[in-house]
């Protein structure tokens, strides 16, 4: 029996689709709701579950790019498509009318579908709800004939209410789309020819004429239908778009395989979301409640479950984040920003966050000249307690705003349990800073807060303690985890640490997380930074932390080591010429 998640409570249309999904396959299965879309994702990659659902499509909104998204930046695979008539019935308790409904609670998009049925009502006022399951469940806790739901029938069977109406849709076609996926693909899910299939891919092309029919025109020469293409405009870059792709096909096809390495060629960025089994036939939706069946079960390895290494490769008392587990590496996704896919990621920003002038002057520098993240701290761990240790969530908050006005993701240290739930609203990338690399309860936490996390070396670390601390935020759900180097203590006092780069290629054969370095707190002094920045990505790091102001001497914490827009945009010159370590695409611009 395999464990299979959904969004939601008993009665969600997620959960009847998900489980007809499992009821076709035969896979028994023990079907549970979750919180949120993210929290799906992370208990799939991070192996407390073997399959989950998310929805691709709906008919009031079109696209749900949020299901994409998650597949890329979890890199999961989708295994079925299931395209589920959504039959609105509006839901009361025992013994009451519509006459005397004066409230309906429902999902957004549901109240939308259903406009003209509500229109209807006129003394009932419609109220949004998380999902069409926690509407019914609200309804029937409240006893009140007053209050309705409006849902599958499949709710009223469990919560015991009554359908006072059917067929609420203003269309009686209205379905959505959903996608079953795993950690990885599996053979149990496919057709076996029997049944067509589709591949989903992400797209980004460069702002110039023809770019994008150019690109396109590489699916048509090898006689590629595609079957969707929507797009959405990047946050910061009002003149880039991200364009979401459906095409009818199998990778394993290799007309299909060669179209896409095609595409790659024409395309600014290109991610392979996967293949997996398209829906046959009308779509389902009998609205009948979930109920487990039984046969063989769903091949599908969580990622927890340690698999033979490699020869050659040390064995690891860490499974999720030795090598083996993933040969291939690991992508980590912040935002549009892609670490660990062969290209090298700048990440520039001062210290600390000192007010809005200066983080939006600096961010402002800092993305002209070629970093793609803002770093920046709000709180900060200080030896001494009389040094400045941030303006705390007014940082937070501003550090926030000069992303969005330079469309850069954001990473900023957390230092408490009790901060990592609001920074995570906030901050596309959550920093766990050397003083903290073994503060396990907080380790925990991030690794459940589903925000990707940069994890800083201790200053008297080893490597195994720092994949040690990683393997506690993967165990909690969280595979996005880039480990950092950033100098360790040793009896050299001629710089503020000693930058350990011999430990990039050690972690490179160890694990398959990707690997930053932190030259400015590694030596602490801003002459040397440069030499170190050309030496890290020489010897296969996968981008740099970099220190950078927009007034160094009057910066209020490590103003030693802070460069200035000149002395950054020559780093990144010099990276330019160099090549990567491991195969490479340039340097991300």
């Amino acid at each position: 029996m395999i464990k299979a998640v959904f969004q939601g409570v008993d009665g969600a249309y997620s959960q009847l689709a998900l489980a007809h999904a499992l009821r076709e396959r035969g896979i028994e299965a023990q079907i549970e709701g979750v919180a949120s879309y993210r929290h799906l994702a992370t208990a799939v990659a991070g192996g407390r579950a073997d399959a989950g659902i998310l929805p691709l499509e709906n008919a009031i909104v079109g696209t749900v790019r949020e299901g994409y998204d998650l597949l890329a930046e979890y890199a999961l695979a989708p295994l079925a498509e299931v395209l589920w008539r959504t039959d609105h019935r509006l839901l009361g308790v025992p013994g009451a009318t519509l006459r005397d409904v004066r409230e309906v609670l429902a999902h957004p998009l549901v109240i939308a579908e259903c406009g003209t049925f509500l229109a209807t009502l006129p003394h009932a006022r419609a109220i949004p709800c998380e999902d069409t399951g926690v509407a019914a469940r609200e309804v029937a806790r409240g006893g009140n004939p007053a209050i309705a739901s409006l849902g599958p029938s499949a709710a009223a069977a469990f919560y015991h209410l009554e359908e006072l109406a059917e067929h609420c849709a203003d269309d009686p076609g209205t379905y959505s789309r959903f996608v079953v996926f795993g950690a990885d693909a599996a053979d149990a899910w496919s057709g076996g020819g029997a049944r067509p299939r589709k591949t989903s891919l992400i797209l980004s092309v460069a702002n110039r004429a023809g770019t994008l029919a150019n690109t396109l025109t590489q699916l048509a020469r090898g006689g590629v239908n595609v079957s969707k293409l929507e797009s959405k405009p990047r946050l910061g870059h009002s003149d880039e778009h991200t364009f979401y792709i459906d095409v009818e096909g199998d990778l394993h096809d290799e007309v299909l395989r060669e179209a896409v390495a095609r595409m790659q060629r024409e395309a600014k960025t290109l991610v392979v979301l996967g293949s997996y089994d398209a829906h046959v036939g009308a779509p389902a939706g009998a609205n009948a409640a979930p109920a487990p069946i039984s046969l063989p079960h769903l091949d599908v390895q969580p990622r927890s479950e340690a698999q033979p290494q490699p020869p050659g490769v040390v064995n690891s008392a860490f499974p999720l984040v030795a090598r083996a587990s993933r040969p291939g590496g690991s992508i980590v996704r912040v935002g549009a920003v892609s670490i660990g896919d062969g290209s090298f990621t700048i990440v520039g920003g001062p210290c600390s966050v000192e007010s809005r002038e200066q983080i939006l002057l600096t961010a402002h520098g800092v993305v002209e000249r070629g970093a793609v993240m803002l770093r920046g701290g709000a709180f900060k761990p200080r030896t001494s307690p009389y040094a400045f240790q941030g303006l705390g969530w007014d940082g937070v908050d501003l550090l926030a705003e000069a992303g969005r006005a330079t469309g850069m993701p954001t990473v900023s240290e957390v230092m408490t349990i009790d901060q990592v739930e609001r920074m995570a609203q906030r901050i596309d990338m959550l920093q766990i800073g050397a003083r903290n690399m073994q503060n396990f309860d907080l380790l925990k936490a991030v690794g459940r807060a589903g925000r990707p996390v940069l994890l800083k070396r201790g200053l008297s670390a080893t490597i195994d303690e720092l994949l040690a601390a990683a393997e506690y935020i993967l165990s909690e759900g969280n595979p996005n985890v880039v480990l950092c180097e950033r100098g360790i203590r040793t009896f050299e006092p001629s710089t503020r640490n000693t930058l350990d780069l011999s430990a990039v290629p050690v972690l490179r054969e160890r694990t398959h997380l990707p690997i930053f370095v932190d030259p400015s707190h590694g030596v602490g002094v801003r002459r040397w930074v440069r030499p170190l920045a050309r030496a890290a990505k020489a010897v296969g790091a996968d981008g740099l932390l970099i220190e950078v102001h927009s007034n160094p001497p009057e910066a209020k914490s490590d103003k030693e080591q802070a460069l200035t827009f000149d002395d950054f945009a020559q780093i990144v010159h010099d990276l330019e010429r160099i090549p990567l370590e491991h195969p490479a695409l340039a340097v991300t611009r």
